[in-house]
């Protein structure tokens, strides 16, 4: 199965001046390893945006160029749409890139890899696969 990885996942792995030994990391290499690893460009904007030190940024920006992004749909954003609206009846708050990534995900029958708590609560109301 393919895996949409979230932006926090990403940031534990490469924007920390430390490698993490977490294991989330580890996950996230043996995903790269098999070849399972999902981009999209809402997400790659995240891991790249806020970066001051320009050495820094272009090389996380080459290491993700290794990564195609997914294409993202008009049935993607329609479906975001709709499921913002579906958790906010709820009582469940959320980003306009949050809802993206499942609906991406949804449509395209993926997992969402994220540390996110957020996504659990999506969970409860839309049929989204959490790894």
């Amino acid at each position: 199965m393919r895996i949409l990885v979230d932006t926090s996942i990403w940031s534990l792995a490469l924007r920390r001046k430390i490698v993490s030994n977490d294991k989330a990391v580890t996950q996230l290499r043996e995903l790269i390893t098999e070849s399972r690893v999902e981009m999209i460009g809402p997400i790659r904007q995240e891991i790249l945006s806020g970066i001051n030190d320009t050495a820094h940024f272009e090389k996380l920006r080459h290491y993700l160029a290794a990564f195609e992004d997914h294409p993202i749909s008009r049935q993607d954003y329609e479906n975001a749409a709709d499921m913002y609206t579906l958790c906010r009846k709820r009582g469940i708050q959320g980003s306009n890139t949050d809802f993206l990534i499942c609906a991406v995900a949804v449509n395209n029958k993926m997992c969402i890899f994220t540390t996110d708590k957020d996504f659990t609560l999506f969970a409860e109301v839309l049929p989204i696969r959490l790894m």
